[in-house]
């Protein structure tokens, strides 16, 4: 299928036009480097000028060689480069959640920051991630623009612009650190709900895309568990078990009583759709469909 066969309109107003659900759709991340680019951002923040490129790519290969996920940061408004070039190591791990925050004097002394977490100062502040990745999303640009902007007026310490995060088509889209909790369409709402939700220990469901740490079956099943029965905190339905099943998934999750919670999952492919500004080939994208929840004794 051709760009011709499809009107070409922003991809955040076709996934909202065709009603493109936000169920499961988080990308994997355990752990994280953030390294903080007050500069503009190229395609690829690290690779692109810019950023050295050299250094870029080295800088990536190390992370993404320690099983973690590189995310450029910046202040919103801020273009011209601090005296000194903060960085974050995050742990979103369930249980082993954290931020470490530190800085170097130039970009080349990141390649000598351990990737353990065992330096840099311990920090017990949320991060609020907002995408405003212009070059390589436009919707990524004008709605996260709205979320950061709002975001930076509350919580302006907490509040950072941030490199590519997948689901352009899901714009505004946000992370909350240390957990690695994604919204999407936050620009439909009040952001600062999402971040006074956190606050509470709780996540806002309509704007939810799911949870770094946990494969997309389990944040599925997740979903379809608060939306039956309606308990909103972060740490609720906690994964036991998922296996696959015979169109879907089984997911075993941890109930608020004495019972597991046991959800059948249908796992289809949507109708195609361009998935990006940019795309120009329609593809296919996974979804979860509920067939089944009980309870397990």
């Amino acid at each position: 299928m051709t760009l011709a066969a499809e009107h070409w309109a922003p991809c955040s107003d076709r996934a909202r036009e065709r009603g493109d659900p936000l169920v499961g759709t988080g990308s994997r991340g355990l752990r994280w480097f953030l390294i903080e680019v007050a500069a503009s951002w190229g395609q690829n923040a690290l690779l692109d000028e810019p950023f050295d490129r050299a250094l870029g790519r080295a800088l990536v290969r190390r992370i993404e060689g320690a099983g973690m996920r590189p995310l450029a940061i910046r202040r919103t408004g801020r273009r011209v480069a601090p005296a000194s070039q903060r960085w974050a190591i995050v742990d979103s791990r369930p249980g082993r959640e954290s931020v470490v925050w530190g800085e170097v004097t130039h970009a080349a002394a990141l390649l000598d920051v351990p990737l353990d977490g065992s330096t840099g100062i311990p920090s017990s502040r949320p991060v609020y991630c907002v995408c405003t990745h212009a070059r390589h999303d436009q919707c990524c640009a004008v709605r996260g623009r709205r979320v950061v902007t709002a975001l930076a007026e509350a919580r302006p310490d907490e509040t950072w612009e941030c490199s590519h995060l997948g689901g352009d088509r899901f714009a505004g889209t946000m992370v909350v650190f240390p957990h690695g909790l994604y919204y999407g369409y936050a620009d439909d709402d009040d952001p600062v709900r999402i971040a006074d939700a956190f606050d509470a220990g709780r996540i806002v469901p309509q704007r939810y895309r799911g949870r770094s740490s946990l494969t997309h079956p389990v944040q599925a099943a997740q979903h379809f568990a608060r939306e039956a029965f309606g308990d909103e905190r972060i740490e609720a339905y906690a994964p036991i078990a998922e296996e696959a099943a015979d169109v879907g998934w089984r997911v075993r999750l941890a109930g608020a009583g004495a019972g597991d919670i046991v959800v059948e999952l249908g796992e289809t492919c949507s109708e195609p759709l361009l998935s990006t500004c940019a795309a120009t080939r329609f593809v296919r994208v996974r979804q979860y469909a509920l067939s089944s929840i009980t309870m397990s004794g």
